[in-house]
């Protein structure tokens, strides 16, 4: 196909695809444009619906193809189009450890971005105006922390004695000396320093105001989460077990359908609709119980790290910044990978109960009377 027709088919899909998603819509259904591609693609592919991939469409080709697209999108009982909409789901919704923590702090930076630029473009002279800036590096510090709302006044007032400590107001002026660039990088390291002082404060039942237990959640959220998944699988495997039990016995009985309602091909869909489901489990099982061992990691390091700051700061009544701050800092790196593995459950945990409306007509025709009967002869 030349780059015109290319160009030309391209432009084709594309309203074919409008077409597609405004009839199924007037028609009450609500479906993406991304499903709608994948029909499309589908459909065409299928050889006993005899379409032309290597020359233009017809016009009569077309609405040939809408309307077999708007019909399969429109069975409600298809579990086909339950494990497309599955696969469709899941590639738009699950990427890898890396990419799902890049794109988290992607996000969270662009949020912070407003604060930040107020602080690094700052020009104030005044006493008011020095103060005020105060205040939005304490929000800045809390916010990129994690640690606490910035409207929570205990949480300010924690943090605002934990900055003073290590950059008292009376160091704004060369702060605001500083290029933005060295101003931005500041404020990382002030936000993990604080971070790192607050976590040591909390351990030492000196602060710690809406610092969650994040260790202890974790602990607890992801074996719950790893289970509720093995009963998922489980079921799964036992459907697509069931049902491949149904095919054979079809096929020994060189039966089409079990009734009228459950032909041979719904009965196969179902079990593809099963498979499917088992394997998407078993990739998210292996993202939970990989988050298993790094928090079980992060927990050694963190538990080692507190050790080492008390071991540094009892009994003195003077340290030096160059012996804790760093510590610090490391105290406060191990706590945000705390937080990236929040983050990572809670979109795993997602996604997993996404899936679920995808299997409802497999979970119906299970119950259907014609598939029972037959599973009881087989057993």
């Amino acid at each position: 196909m030349s780059g015109a027709n290319r160009i030309q088919a391209e432009g084709v899909i594309k309203n074919i695809i409008r077409e597609i998603v405004q009839e199924c819509a007037s028609r009450g259904e609500g479906v993406s444009e991304t499903l709608v591609a994948f029909i499309i693609k589908s459909i065409v592919l299928e050889p006993q619906n005899d379409f032309q991939v290597d020359r233009v469409l017809a016009s009569e080709d077309v609405q040939r193809l809408i309307d077999l697209c708007v019909k399969r999108l429109l069975d409600s009982k298809s579990a086909s189009l339950d494990t497309i909409k599955m696969q469709v789901y899941f590639d738009m919704n699950y990427t890898t450890r890396d990419e799902f923590l890049t794109e988290h702090r992607r996000v969270l930076q662009s949020r912070l971005q407003p604060i930040l630029r107020e602080i690094t473009d700052n020009r104030s002279t005044t006493k008011e105006e020095l103060e005020s800036l105060y205040r939005k590096i304490v929000s800045s510090v809390l916010l990129r922390s994690g640690l606490g709302s910035p409207t929570d006044i205990s949480v300010v007032r924690e943090a605002t004695a934990a900055l003073q400590s290590v950059f008292p107001q009376t160091e704004l002026g060369n702060f605001l000396n500083l290029s933005k660039r060295d101003k931005d990088r500041q404020l990382v390291e002030l936000t993990q320093i604080v971070t790192g002082i607050r976590l040591f404060n909390k351990e030492c039942g000196k602060g710690g105001e809406g610092i969650d237990n994040l260790p202890a959640i974790l602990n607890e959220a992801i074996p719950a989460t790893l289970k509720e998944i093995q009963q998922q699988t489980d079921d799964a495997i036992d459907s697509s077990e069931k049902l491949i039990s149904v095919l054979d016995a079809m096929n020994a009985l060189q039966h089409k359908q079990l009734s009228k309602e459950t032909p041979r091909k719904r009965i196969q869909e179902s079990m593809i609709n099963s498979r499917q489901l088992e394997l998407y489990l078993k990739i998210l099982s292996n993202d939970v119980k990989q988050s298993a061992r790094e928090v079980e990691e992060l927990l050694q390091q963190f538990k080692f790290r507190l050790e080492q700051l008390k071991t540094t700061i009892q009994n003195k009544t003077a340290v030096p910044t160059a012996q804790v701050y760093p510590q610090f800092m490391h105290l406060a790196s191990i706590w945000f990978g705390f937080q990236d593995e929040m983050v990572l459950l809670s979109v795993l945990s997602n996604i997993l109960y996404s899936l679920e409306p995808y299997t409802l007509n497999t979970k119906e025709l299970l119950a259907d009377d014609a598939v029972r009967k037959c599973l009881n002869r087989i057993t």
